[in-house]
């Protein structure tokens, strides 16, 4: 009985997934109207750029996680990693305290059995990586050139590091090797340069005067409400972050505010698209981690 009540509850788990995340779609756009309408109002060409790198970004999330199962020893198939980082995106932006994470891991505790303790240290890897990378973004207009420095001397000192520690981190994980490690890293960079770009297309439709290098630092503040957020997409948290770092990249209130509402605008438009694509691939069937 034990056993079918558990099979049972795996098979709602699908439409329980779809029925909330339409609900939060629906909450979202009624409590925050006035993203919806800086996108009707911003250049189709500019959403089209927007759509095409958070569809990069997507690409970047499924190597990340090929990355991260790579070390625990686990391999599953192209198609599926997609549909599962779907989900995980939707459910990261929708869900309380960054959730995606949490879900990445308990789907593939119970449909592949991967060990929780290797994952979430790839996890932690991950996430060292994001923080680093948005570190230096952040830092980038106090250091200038000296950034170049501080980037080799970090990739020396992570390299002796996993040196000493290998024997130690093989016991952790199944598979250790620098390949995957560089994989991690390198998606997680691409990541973190693609958000620099996204935010760059987004200021720039409020402001054509902003620099690049601007939106370098602007990232960096950004990336790390992202941590301490509590709320769906870190709205309210990355405003903050951003108006403690104006001192850093030197964008207007007026300008952060307009960019933010268009950055969710899109964000949700290209969520829709995802939520669109994973149930045209029968997401429901292939994420029902049965036993069979």
């Amino acid at each position: 009985m034990l056993s079918m009540s558990l099979k049972a509850w795996k098979r709602l788990l699908a439409p329980i997934i779809i029925v909330l995340t339409v609900g939060a779609f629906t909450a979202f756009i009624a409590a925050h109207p006035a993203a919806l309408e800086h996108l009707k109002n911003l250049n189709p060409i500019v959403v089209i750029e927007l759509l095409a790198l958070y569809s990069l970004f997507m690409v970047s999330l499924v190597v990340m996680l090929e990355a991260s199962l790579d070390l625990c020893g686990l391999k599953i198939s192209r198609s599926e990693n997609m549909i599962l980082s779907s989900y995980s995106a939707l459910i990261n932006f929708f869900g309380p305290l960054q959730s995606g994470p949490g879900f990445r891991a308990l789907y593939l505790k119970r449909k592949h059995d991967i060990n929780l303790k290797s994952f979430g240290l790839a996890s932690l890897l991950y996430y060292a990586f994001f923080a680093a990378f948005s570190a230096l973004f952040l830092l980038s207009g106090v250091l200038g050139w000296q950034l170049i420095a501080i980037l080799v001397i970090l990739g020396l000192l992570v390299l002796f590091i996993l040196l000493r520690t290998k024997n130690r981190l093989t016991s952790r994980f199944r598979s250790l090797n620098l390949s995957s490690l560089y994989k991690l890293a390198l998606a997680c960079l691409a990541q973190v340069f693609l958000n620099s770009l996204i935010y760059f297309i987004e200021l720039r439709s409020v402001n054509p005067t902003i620099h690049f290098s601007q939106a370098i630092i602007y990232t960096g503040a950004a990336n790390f409400a992202l941590f301490v957020s509590f709320t769906p997409g870190a709205i309210g948290f990355r405003e903050a972050f951003l108006l403690f770092s104006q001192h850093l990249h030197h964008i207007t209130t007026n300008n952060i505010v307009s960019a933010s509402l268009i950055d969710r605008g899109v964000y949700l438009l290209f969520l829709g698209i995802v939520f669109v694509f994973a149930i045209s691939v029968h997401a429901k069937q292939r994420l029902q981690a049965d036993n069979n």
